[in-house]
């Protein structure tokens, strides 16, 4: 089979096509036939050689995929490694049939990235009906299904867009106030006058300034959840000023969750039922050929897509 493999960190050129052999069914898991493979930050990072988990070269990058299993039952599921692929091995309990009235691109974009909205907001920082929540990046895959599920929950929403046409984009998919995180100044003081006030809870996925405007942002008994550290720049709060305004900033990773009995499907069912009744609209972005990954990747780090991206695997 075609994949996309690594034998060593670095840039978007590191993606190279090549034919591989096909993977092993072992028991407790799928071999999935993909026909999408999600892109996400994450596969930056494993890619950049910074990700969470120690990564082994040469390695087949990805962490979900959209495809089908031999008896054509429609799957998504999330992987550790080896999306990037005509065919990839899948945990049993980490794969869901897909609804009929869902499509491939909307499951796909549920799978990683509609998971940790899900769990973000109602795992971590628990909202609840009146919070007032900054979502970050919030024309992207996690954040554009946050904004959704947030409103979904009964909070007001602040949101960051880089960009007219990102915040055009944001303001249609129902958030309250939609902050141009393009633009220059002080960014504490523009989420405080665009709430009114302090926000009560807040996604943080960028690190460095961004991060510490976001706190200072932060109301007494404010919750923050940081799932990312794009800039590369991880800040750490100070501990006396979290006592004295009684905050919590709490870190999130998806992967934490793989082994928990029953949260994920929980959580994939909400999903997938949100979605047909049209109350979730997921943010379908730029399909990319399956030797354009060093493409997709760049577009992703240069800012240039929004909603989910992802790479479609087309066979000889």
């Amino acid at each position: 089979m075609r994949a996309i493999v690594m034998t060593q960190a670095g840039g978007p050129e590191v993606l190279r096509q090549m034919e591989v052999p096909d993977p092993r069914a072992i028991a407790g898991h799928h071999v999935v036939t993909v026909s999408r493979s999600g892109v996400n930050y994450a596969d930056i990072h494993v890619r950049q050689g910074d990700y969470l988990a120690q990564v082994e070269y040469p390695i087949i990058p990805g962490n979900e995929v959209m495809g089908t299993l031999p008896d054509g039952r429609r799957v998504v599921g999330l992987c550790q490694g080896g999306g990037y692929a005509e065919k990839a091995v899948v945990r049993r309990l980490l794969t869901w049939e897909v609804p009929d009235d869902v499509s491939d691109d909307q499951a796909v974009a549920l799978t990683l990235q509609g998971q940790s909205a899900w769990h973000l907001l109602h795992s971590v920082i628990r909202i609840t009906k009146g919070d007032s929540v900054l979502v970050p990046a919030a024309a992207g895959g996690v954040g554009s299904l946050a904004v959704q599920l947030a409103k979904l929950a009964g909070a007001r929403v602040v949101a960051l867009a880089g960009g007219q046409d990102k915040v055009e984009l944001v303001r249609g998919l129902g958030a309250d106030v939609v902050l141009d995180s393009s633009l220059d100044g002080d960014l504490a003081a523009r989420i405080l006058e665009a709430n009114e006030g302090p926000v009560s809870a807040a996604l943080e996925m960028t690190g460095g300034s961004v991060f510490d405007s976001t706190l200072a942002a932060l109301a007494p008994r404010g919750r923050m959840a940081v799932y990312g550290c794009v800039s590369g720049d991880r800040r750490s709060p100070s501990i006396t000023e979290l006592m004295q305004q009684s905050q919590s900033v709490s870190g999130f990773w998806l992967p934490n969750l793989y082994g928990v009995r029953y949260a994920l499907r929980d959580s994939m069912a909400a999903l997938f039922e949100a979605t047909a009744r049209g109350d979730l609209r997921p943010v379908i972005g730029p399909c990319y050929n399956s030797d354009e990954a060093s493409r997709a990747h760049a577009d992703l780090e240069a800012r240039l897509t929004v909603g989910k991206v992802t790479i479609k695997q087309t066979r000889q």
